[in-house]
Order: C-alpha cells, then sequence, then structure tokens
C-alpha cells in the first residue's frame, strides 16, 4: 500500500505569490509591521526611522509628518517606563487610518493612588503627541496590555486625511 503524505499546509503554486515589478509596489493597505526594541536611548529613533521606511515603502510618506512625530513620542514615553525591559511597536493601516501601538512593561500599580499618580505621569509624558493626534482628528489612549506578561500599551489613530493635512500651511489645508 503506498504511503500517504498529507500536508496541512494549503497548497500554493509559486504564481499565487505576489510579484512587485517596476511601477508596483505595497499598498498602504498592506502596512502591518512589529518591532520589539531595547528600551534604551536609543529606541526612539530607530522606531522613527523604521517607520519612516515601511510608510515610504507603502505611499504614505504624506502621513510621515504627524506619523513620525507620533511613533517618536510613544517609543519615548514607553523607554521611560521600562528602561530595564523592551518596548513593543507595531504599525498598522487599515479603515483608512495609520494605527501606531507601543506596550511596554511597567506593570500597573496596585496601590490605586500610586496607579493614578503613575497615569497622570504618563499623560504628561504624552501632551506633545496627544496635541499632534487631536490635530489630524485622531484618537489615542493608553491602558493595561492584553499580552501576557502584562505592562501597559499606548496607542494611537491617525486618519489619513487629518495626518496628511498635518503638515501643510493653514493655507492648504482641505480639513478644519
Amino acid at each position: 500500500m503506498p504511503l500517504a503524505v498529507v500536508n496541512a499546509c494549503p497548497d500554493r503554486q509559486v504564481d499565487d505569490v505576489p510579484v512587485f515589478g517596476v511601477g508596483s509596489g505595497p499598498t498602504p493597505d498592506d502596512l502591518a509591521y512589529s518591532l520589539t526594541l531595547p528600551a534604551a536611548a536609543t529606541s526612539p529613533a530607530v522606531a522613527r526611522r523604521t517607520a519612516a521606511a515601511a510608510l515610504k515603502a507603502h505611499g504614505l510618506d504624506d502621513v510621515a509628518d504627524a506619523a513620525l512625530q507620533v511613533v517618536a513620542e510613544l517609543a519615548l514615553c514607553a523607554c521611560r517606563f521600562a528602561p530595564d525591559g523592551e518596548v513593543y511597536l507595531c504599525l498598522r493601516y487599515r479603515g483608512g487610518a495609520l494605527r501606531v501601538l507601543l506596550y511596554d512593561g511597567h506593570p500597573r500599580h496596585t496601590n490605586p493612588r500610586l496607579a493614578e499618580v503613575c497615569d497622570e505621569r504618563r499623560r504628561a509624558s504624552l501632551t506633545l503627541m496627544a496635541c499632534v493626534v487631536r490635530a489630524c482628528a485622531g484618537d489615542w489612549g493608553f491602558g493595561d496590555a492584553r499580552e501576557p506578561g502584562g505592562g501597559a500599551r499606548m496607542w494611537a489613530v491617525l486618519p489619513r486625511e487629518g495626518a496628511r493635512a498635518y503638515g501643510l500651511p493653514p493655507s492648504r489645508r482641505t480639513c478644519a
């Protein structure tokens, strides 16, 4: 009796794999990157450069001014709150908006007073980022990480139209 080969993976032909040729490449909707960085002084700059390359590759240069400011501010905050660990950066583009998430290992304080003070310190560290997100008509926040190991999760959502207008002088903006 012949041996049957069982393959749990779907059969995929080489022709099914997308190949980017001249004039084609990744699209904004393909943007989905994650990066783990040490919580070090150089990591915000690395996060910013990595995000800049990803945005450019996916044709999202028009949102770079706002997006790179947000990435740098979130990375800096994460590194401040988790100086001995790692931070995790996630960039996604979905539904016409860039989503930036950063996770750090700073655990939630069990004492409510300490938790409130810590939240206020984090909020104060993100004041500039909050202004950028607000100028782009976006949303931001922070809270407990849902992943194993805990820590904090910070996020910002930048609608493309608002982020595109962010770098323009007021006379050239199309949105309020």
